[in-house]
């Protein structure tokens, strides 16, 4: 069901003090009674002109009023919204004379992306009591195949808080193992169990519910055969339907009931895809080498929860970003993160200024205008731009729009393990997500020439030396922020967007981000909120630097060590 944006003028404040108190219960937050929010310069809508071969302002507004419209119903991998965004591309870069790059002469690649759910009407039962899902024990979504429940008995393995007191493997094989503390690794502990259960107390049941409820997106790959074994979460005053007991009775060893029936889950299969564009190269002889771009097309769909209070949780996010910005000096990572139940009091709505701008807007699309409309319709001008050039590039470049980063860097994987060019024949790749924001208002140190640089130099010194270099240039002069790019940093910046899967096949990357701000993965991620001259700006700087290496007499150097390519992201 597509939930629509809709306005309601006549709203009056019990029904607006409502939407806030769930928009701040949403993400953690309490809502106090009486900030009010600043009129935007830029309007809600907005139809441009066509598009012109320079990078420009009004180019940008046009094509993300456009990609981040709620008639793309927030572009959720695989979705119909999905469907429509890269549809909309596909037209572009065929209107702008691109050669097509994906499956069987078409401008499109299908990754095999698909939906994963808990079958709601799933027979289980401890000995002759029989079990409810999604009330006596929540299963979580696991990737491959999880063995059968159906015959195992339940044994309480013991607290993981105290490792000395757990039972031995030999007494779990073929059991499913209970245990209480923290999660710990006991897969590898206990190799024969068929499945785990931990209790959890009431209070942390919530989210564990939604997600129960929802659906989790996987990639079709050797993992689906694999076996896994399944977690299930149960409140901790269901122990006893498993165990026979309740748990503060159970001791190490204790053996409890057997299970009879099984979780089944349903799988829905997805029409996602990434959009693959090749501009030819000059040279007769290095046209067969690759500088690739990136960004992702997709983004996080429609809220499930229904609609918020759209200007009343931008204000209550921005409030709350200026408490946690002025006393940890950095940016949050997540609206709301790190703020003392204190500093949440202290946020006040003014509800009567923030209407007298404008009626409540209830909203349940994210949008997704910076998150990656920024970096996808930057594509589009930087493709427009060199196509349109009288002389091209000497090495062609590869236009690559990946689907599924949100729900874990999958399109950029596919394309990667399964690249419809040689994959040593790209020589550099260029990736870029969420490069609309990085104001003063949006970051810490933030402002017109602010860029967040991420793995310049992780493959090749000769790749990041030549990116300050073009940076020199009197039309750039960006002030580079390399400071998520140290070794080990909390955010994992490097392991979290799409550059990776290139890198760990060692092609050398840079990641151009403006950073995170309160709209991150908000409904309030729209265009009006976008500071086009910024993202000219970066847009303009990125096909620099992807002609600057496209025109080199030699392939970028890589001087450093490549990783395992099936390996684990390090930062």
């Amino acid at each position: 069901m597509i939930l629509e944006r809709c306005t309601h003028p006549h709203t009056n404040h019990e029904m607006l003090r409502i939407v806030i108190i769930a928009a701040m219960a949403a993400f953690g937050l309490s809502a106090a009674p009486a900030v009010s929010s600043a009129q935007q310069a830029l309007p809600m809508k907005h139809t441009g002109k066509p598009t012109q071969t320079a990078i420009s302002q009004a180019d940008l507004m046009t094509r993300i009023y456009i990609f981040a419209d709620d008639s793309m119903m927030g572009r959720r991998a695989g979705s119909e919204g999905d469907t429509r965004g890269t549809a909309y591309i596909e037209r572009e870069v065929r209107r702008l004379g691109l050669v097509p790059g994906g499956d069987n002469g078409t401008f499109f690649q299908a990754v095999p992306l698909y939906n994963r759910s808990v079958d709601m009407t799933s027979t289980l039962a401890a000995d002759e009591t029989a079990l409810v899902v999604a009330q006596d024990y929540f299963p979580l979504h696991p990737g491959g195949r999880p063995a059968s429940l159906n015959g195992a008995q339940v044994i309480y393995a013991g607290n993981t808080a105290d490792s000395a007191s757990l039972i031995p493997a030999a007494q779990t094989v073929g059991k499913v193992v209970l245990f209480t503390g923290p999660t710990a690794a006991l897969s590898r502990r206990y190799p024969g169990a068929i499945a785990f259960i931990t209790p959890r107390p009431e209070q942390q049941l919530g989210q564990i519910r939604a997600f129960v409820a929802g659906t989790s997106q996987n990639m079709r790959g050797d993992a689906d055969t694999a076996s896994t074994k399944l977690t299930i979460v149960v409140p901790e005053t269901a122990v006893q339907k498993f165990l026979g007991v309740a748990i503060e009775s159970a001791r190490p060893g204790t053996t409890g009931r057997t299970l009879t029936g099984d979780v089944r889950y349903k799988v829905e299969e997805l029409p996602a895809r990434n959009v693959v564009a090749i501009l030819p190269g000059s040279d007769a002889k290095l046209k067969n080498q690759y500088v690739s771009l990136g960004a992702h097309s997709d983004h996080v769909g429609i809220r499930t929860r229904g609609p918020l209070d759209h200007d009343s949780l931008r204000a209550f996010n921005r409030a709350a970003e200026r408490i946690y910005v002025a006393r940890t000096k950095r940016s949050p990572s997540f609206p709301g993160a790190g703020l003392t139940a204190e500093e949440r009091a202290t946020i006040k709505i003014d509800l009567d200024s923030l209407r007298r701008i404008r009626p409540a807007r209830l909203d349940s699309i994210s949008n997704g205008a910076d998150d990656d409309g920024s970096g996808s319709m930057a594509m589009l001008e930087i493709a427009e731009r060199l196509a349109g050039a009288r002389v091209k590039p000497k090495r062609s470049l590869l236009f690559v729009w990946h689907t599924g980063e949100e729900s874990g860097l999958f399109g950029s994987e596919y394309f990667t393990d399964h690249p419809t060019v040689s994959r040593d024949s790209i020589v550099a790749q260029i990736n870029m997500d969420m490069i609309g924001r990085g104001q003063a208002d949006d970051t810490p140190g933030g402002g017109p020439n602010y860029l967040q640089l991420i793995g310049s130099r992780r493959l090749s010194t000769e790749f990041g030396n030549l990116i300050e270099t073009v940076n020199q240039s009197p039309s750039h002069g960006f002030k580079f922020d390399y400071s998520f790019d140290a070794n080990g940093h909390p955010e994992q910046i490097y392991c979290r967007s799409d550059h990776f899967s290139y890198a760990r096949y060692g092609v050398p990357i840079v990641f151009f981000t403006t950073g995170g701000h309160v709209d991150y993965h908000q409904v309030t991620d729209e265009p009006q909120y976008i500071s086009y001259p910024h993202l000219a700006k970066v847009a303009t700087f990125a096909a620099d630097v992807a002609e600057r290496v496209a025109n080199l007499d030699h392939r970028v150097v890589v001087d450093k060590p490549k990783p395992d390519p099936k390996g684990s992201c390090v930062q």
